[in-house]
C-alpha cells in the first residue's frame, strides 16, 4: 500500500527558534555558557553548532567521552566538528570508570546495564563542568527517541535543556542539511555507540523515517486504523510503538510525589519554569 502521510516537514526558522531559546535561557539563568556531550553523531552537532551561533564558541564547551567500545571514527568526527566551531573541548575515556562500577556491584553486568552505566557515567562527567564552570547541560536527545523512551533516564536524558527535543529525529537530519553539518556526520548510521555493532533502528526494530509516521500520527491522535490506512506500516507495528510511548512515559516527568501540602512540587507548584 503507498504511504500517503509524509515524514514530519521541518518548518522555515526552526534554528532561529532555537537560537533564540538558547540564547533567552543564558540570559534568565545567569549561568555563563552551555556544555555538552559530543558523540559524533548528527543530533549532538546539530546541538552544537546552534549553541555555538547562538551564544557565541567561548560560551560553550564540548566533551568527549569514549569508552574502548566506541567507534575511532566517531571521535575523530566529534573533534574535527570542535575544529571548525573552535570551541573549547576535553576528551575523557570513560573505560576506567565504568569497569569500576561494573566491578563494584559483584556481579556479572549484561549488555544493556553496562550501556545504561555509561549513559549515566557521562551525564556525572558533563554536570561537574557545568557545576565547576558554571555553565547549564544540553541534551541532544531528539523527539522520536523521548516520545519512546529512547534514552537512558538519568543517562543522557539528564539534562538542563533539550534544544532538539520537539524535533523528529527525520527534522533533526534535515536541519543538519540545513545548517551544513559535515556530511560524514550526517551519512552516518544513528548509533549511540554503546557497544559493537549497534545502531538506533536495530534497537528500535524500524528506520526511523517508519517510526516518525508512526509517531505523528500519534501525536495527531490519530486512530491506529487511519494510521496503517495512511502510512501502510502494519497496525501491530503501529501498536507496538504506542506501546513503547505509554510504557516510556515515567521517563519524561517530574518523578510521582504523594500529594500532601498545599502545593506539591512538580504536581501544582511550578511557578517559575518560564524562568529556567
Amino acid at each position: 500500500m503507498p504511504i500517503q502521510m509524509e515524514t514530519p516537514a521541518l518548518a522555515p526558522g526552526v534554528e532561529d527558534i532555537i537560537e533564540h531559546f538558547l540564547t533567552e535561557k543564558l540570559r534568565k539563568t545567569g549561568a555563563k555558557g552551555y556544555v555538552i556531550g559530543l558523540s559524533g553523531g548528527v543530533d549532538s552537532a546539530v546541538v552544537l553548532r546552534l549553541a555555538v551561533r547562538a551564544v557565541g564558541r567561548e560560551n560553550v564547551l564540548a566533551l568527549m567521552m569514549p569508552d574502548n567500545e566506541s567507534p575511532g571514527q566517531d571521535l575523530l568526527d566529534a573533534k574535527e566538528l570542535c575544529d571548525i566551531e573552535g570551541v573549547s573541548n576535553t576528551t575523557i575515556d570513560i573505560t576506567g570508570v565504568v569497569a569500576a562500577f561494573s566491578e563494584a556491584l559483584g556481579k556479572k553486568v549484561d549488555r544493556q546495564d553496562l550501556a545504561n552505566i555509561k549513559a549515566r557515567v557521562r551525564m556525572a562527567f558533563l554536570y561537574c563542568h557545568a557545576r565547576q564552570d558554571e555553565r547549564l547541560v544540553l541534551g541532544t536527545s531528539n523527539k522520536s527517541e523521548l516520545l519512546i523512551g529512547y534514552f537512558t533516564k538519568y543517562g543522557d536524558g539528564g539534562a538542563d535543556l533539550e534544544p532538539i527535543g520537539d524535533l523528529y529525529k527525520t527534522q533533526v537530519c534535515r536541519l543538519a542539511e540545513r545548517i551544513k553539518i559535515p556530511k560524514t556526520i550526517r551519512d552516518k548510521q544513528p548509533s549511540a555507540g554503546l557497544w559493537k555493532g549497534q545502531t538506533d533502528e536495530k534497537d528500535i526494530g524500524m528506520p526511523y523515517d517508519r517510526l516518525d509516521l508512526i509517531l505523528k500520527g500519534i501525536e495527531l491522535a490519530l486512530d491506529e486504523g487511519i494510521i496503517e490506512k495512511d502510512t501502510g506500516i502494519s497496525v501491530d507495528d503501529v501498536r507496538r510503538i504506542t506501546e513503547m510511548v505509554r510504557l516510556s512515559s515515567h521517563k519524561r516527568k517530574f518523578p510521582a510525589v504523594v500529594k500532601i501540602g498545599f502545593r506539591t512540587p512538580g504536581l501544582d507548584w511550578r511557578d517559575g519554569d518560564e524562568d529556567i
